[in-house]
């Protein structure tokens, strides 16, 4: 690292802003980390926010104790959104209207729910990505006895299995052909949705949603593209999330097409092409195995990212070891898990069928990219060193 890089500035609070000062402090960095967050809470961990703790079990998400950020020097700013950067002078401005100079900018401000157009605004109807998100959505879940879920995604199958936990009537709605389909295919999609359907929760696939039906401010239910209609005291819309870029309008700093899943375009090791600029996590769109730059959801990636990017940052070595993705998924007494990639594969088999435990081979030319089981923790992570000959980083697109 250049002796001029005295202050590292970290855009988002999340798991990947957290891992990437970590990472820094790990390799020996002194300098001034300043961890910026538009939220005004510590970081904290998402995965539990459908899961654990909308069901009410616990109130504790942090990823670190309150102690932790002035044992290791890191700087919480909390409360408030970059709104803009200036890239020569190297500032970073803020809603409040101040200003953050830095050496090295890291850009790690994740996600934000995407919303489907001109629903009107009513009680009832959430989305779930925050902390704050979270919180409303557990309040009203005492009170709610008929939910529709708006997208079958991993967000939206693990609330189905949290409210069907607290007895509500459940039905989720989702235009492709099954749950999961887009991240998993339509063959462990098949088998996704029969175990929803075990549990008492109505799935319709291959349908969208209209309108939605309210009463005054309230919430009624919901109107599908079909006509039909579903009563619903508690809507959730799950259709994904879009990367938080818009604040970086005018800098310079390269984007990803919107087309392709959008995010901040970056090399192998996050850096970007602007001088002083790195990207990591959900935001950030790295080379991907598929064969372009591709942005990467999963808890796991914010943390190998932050490593190399820090490794990088520093003037070390990266680690050259090959990262095979992984992502898991709690629904009922199962967990569902993904190691791989299987959006390379052609051809998807079902190896293994016990009801509630199933194990899918992807291929591609006969090769095996990814593995995804239920409740076949030995089987799927048995795969990785495999897997990890299988899969070699490709030479980004554009």
């Amino acid at each position: 690292m250049s002796d001029s890089v005295e202050h590292v500035l970290i855009v988002g609070a999340g798991l990947a802003g957290l891992r990437t000062a970590e990472e820094l402090r790990r390799g020996g960095y002194t300098g001034e980390i300043t961890l910026l967050g538009e939220e005004n809470r510590a970081p904290y961990d998402r995965p539990p926010l459908s899961k654990q703790y909308v069901r009410g079990e616990t109130d504790d998400t942090a990823l670190r104790p309150a102690e932790f950020f002035a044992e290791q020097d890191i700087r919480l700013r909390l409360g408030v959104a970059a709104t803009g950067v200036d890239t020569v002078a190297r500032r970073v401005r803020l809603a409040d209207g101040s200003e953050i100079e830095y050496d090295a900018l890291v850009i790690a401000t994740g996600l934000r729910p995407r919303r489907i157009p001109n629903l009107p605004a009513v009680d009832g109807v959430h989305v779930l990505r925050s902390h704050a998100d979270a919180a409303g959505l557990r309040e009203h879940l005492g009170s709610a006895r008929k939910a529709v879920i708006v997208g079958a995604g991993f967000i939206g199958c693990e609330l189905a299995a949290s409210f069907r936990s607290r007895d509500l009537d459940v039905t989720i709605v989702e235009p492709q052909p099954t749950p999961l389909y887009a991240a998993l295919g339509a063959e462990v999609g098949a088998l996704v949705t029969r175990l929803h359907e075990a549990e008492g929760v109505t799935v319709r696939c291959g349908v969208g949603v209209e309108s939605l039906v309210a009463e005054g401010d309230s919430v009624k239910g919901v109107r599908l593209a079909d006509g039909d209609a579903l009563d619903a005291d508690l809507v959730v819309i799950g259709i994904g999330s879009v990367p938080v870029t818009e604040w970086l309008e005018g800098s310079g700093i390269p984007l990803a097409n919107p087309a392709d899943g959008g995010g901040v375009l970056t090399d192998e090791h996050g850096r970007t092409a602007v001088p002083g600029v790195w990207a990591v996590g959900d935001v950030a769109a790295w080379p991907h195995a598929v064969g372009r730059n591709k942005r990467v959801e999963h808890w796991t990636n914010a943390g190998e990212q932050a490593q190399t990017l820090a490794a990088a940052l520093l003037g070390t070595e990266p680690t050259a070891e090959v990262q095979v993705p992984y992502v898991w998924s709690d629904q009922y007494d199962m967990k569902i898990q993904v190691l791989g990639i299987p959006a390379l594969a052609d051809e998807i088999r079902i190896v293994e069928d016990k009801g509630r435990k199933f194990l899918a081979h992807y291929l591609r030319a006969g090769e095996l990219v990814a593995v995804v089981g239920a409740s076949m923790v030995g089987k799927v992570m048995k795969a990785r060193a495999e897997l990890a000959a299988n899969l070699r980083p490709q030479t980004p697109v554009g």
